[in-house]
């Protein structure tokens, strides 16, 4: 009981955190992730807690996205549901994966984050160009084709999905981050829950920490949503940037012992 209470103690902190960030700019698995493997979990009982705990987090920032008006629903709608079967193939993959290299893709995929987020200069403000008008037609061809993308990836691997998937809607959709946020946070709540579900049925949840994990990346998510429909979204910017540091010479270093 006593071990217990000093891994919440460690991890609930981190969760919460990692929730704020989440609902802002996307990345929290970059800090949720990390918290649950030096916990000690094995990746594949990480990765299933990661994602029931998520879920809600994530449910808890979409409900607020949706209260304050800055959801394009249409483009969210067609991004969820593909975003939906595009984790169900990911994490069925990610089963099939040994450990060591799940590992190992993280590792690759974290300094691809880190380079993307490096060259879009401008992802973090309000305005990332020039408002354009697109057919429905292209809307929902590329909604459908970001969350079927991005969702096979947050089944499969995970971290950074959130900021992969708001800079999506930024480029393609010439969305401003808020509202690029929020059609995320749907779209993301999608390939979570199936990702969840996924792992559940092969009983890769640990339960004892994912309740209380949980409550606090929900706290965590409704926070950080209010904070970013208030405009302090490109204040997180930076912290993205030193959680993938922070995460990648931690897995390095794993990989290497």
């Amino acid at each position: 009981m006593e071990e217990l209470l000093q891994l919440y103690l460690i991890v609930c902190p981190l969760i919460f955190l990692g929730g704020f960030v989440d609902s802002v700019a996307g990345g929290g698995g970059l800090i949720t992730l990390p918290a649950y493997l030096m916990a000690g979990l094995p990746t594949h009982m990480a990765m299933g807690t990661n994602k029931v705990v998520n879920a809600i987090g994530t449910g808890t920032a979409a409900l607020r996205y949706l209260k304050s008006g800055r959801v394009q629903l249409r483009v969210a709608l067609v991004a969820a549901v593909t975003a939906l079967v595009g984790s169900v193939i990911g994490t069925r993959v990610a089963l099939l994966i040994p450990e060591d290299i799940l590992k190992i893709l993280m590792l690759v995929a974290l300094p691809v984050v880190a380079v993307v987020l490096a060259v879009k200069k401008d992802f973090g403000k309000e305005s990332p160009g020039p408002k354009r008008s697109y057919s429905r037609r292209y809307e929902a061809a590329a909604a459908g084709i970001i969350g079927l993308v991005i969702g096979c990836y947050d089944g499969l691997v995970g971290p950074g999905t959130g900021t992969f998937m708001i800079m999506a809607f930024t480029m393609a959709l010439s969305m401003d981050l808020i509202t690029a946020s929020g059609c995320a946070k749907i779209g993301n709540l999608a390939s979570n829950v199936a990702s969840a579900v996924v792992f559940l049925l092969n009983g890769k949840v640990f339960w004892a920490l994912a309740v209380p994990a949980a409550l606090c990346n929900a706290l965590g998510g409704y926070c950080g949503a209010r904070y970013a429909i208030r405009g302090g979204s490109g204040k997180i910017r930076g912290m993205i940037f030193l959680v993938l540091g922070l995460m990648f010479v931690k897995m390095l270093w794993d990989l290497l012992a």
